[in-house]
């Protein structure tokens, strides 16, 4: 793994040269319009990199990442990226990708934080509680702390289905699918939670 900044110019500069070798006309395309399909809320670990483990290339898939892959109503940051997405790009799916061992998660369940991120992931701790999923029902914290993972993942999809912008899509017949989904560190595999649900339901 590199230390140096000046790494990541040199790999640019080989993937763009490789790139351009397989594909002249690639960057040009590209560079002409986006046009993704799916708008990806994921979590901001480096390890969870939208477009590589889902096999994507650039410009199919439009993403936005904040720790423990929240979505909040009140968070401009989010309803600018939601509003673009659906009602510029005219996305078809939306997909909250949460992961097991998530920091942010285990954060909000041990109060191991404080300042912004505290105040950012509190309500992962208010939705375990409220669900009455406590530490006690599970054999161990991992276990506990990636079942409330998967509860998050669930509560932004909700979350979702209720904002603004899906509404106005939706006044306007276009239909926009919310997707739930946890990936998993340990073995690459995404997880579908089942709670996929339209804006038009």
């Amino acid at each position: 793994m590199s230390d140096s900044i000046s790494d990541l110019l040199d790999n640019n500069a080989r993937w763009a040269g490789k790139i351009q070798q397989e594909d002249s006309k690639f960057f040009e395309r590209l560079a002409a319009q986006q046009r993704p399909k799916y708008l990806w809320i994921g979590c901001s670990d480096s390890r969870v990199p939208a477009n590589v483990i889902t096999g994507l290339a650039p410009g199919e898939v439009f993403v936005h990442r904040n720790v423990s892959n929240r979505v909040e109503n009140t968070d401009r940051n989010i309803l600018a990226v939601v509003q673009f997405a659906v009602l510029s790009l005219k996305v078809k799916h939306i997909i909250v990708c949460g992961h097991h061992d998530c920091g942010g998660v285990g954060a909000a369940l041990t109060r191991s934080t404080d300042g912004p991120l505290r105040d950012w992931v509190s309500p992962i701790r208010a939705l375990a509680l409220d669900k009455k999923c406590l530490q006690s029902d599970f054999d161990n914290q991992k276990d506990w702390v990636n079942r409330v993972c998967e509860m998050n993942v669930e509560d932004q999809v909700t979350t979702l289905l209720q904002n603004q912008y899906l509404k106005e899509a939706a006044d306007s017949g276009q239909q926009i699918s919310v997707h739930g989904w946890v990936y998993s560190l340990q073995n690459g595999l995404i997880k579908d939670l089942n709670v996929s649900a339209s804006n038009l339901d």
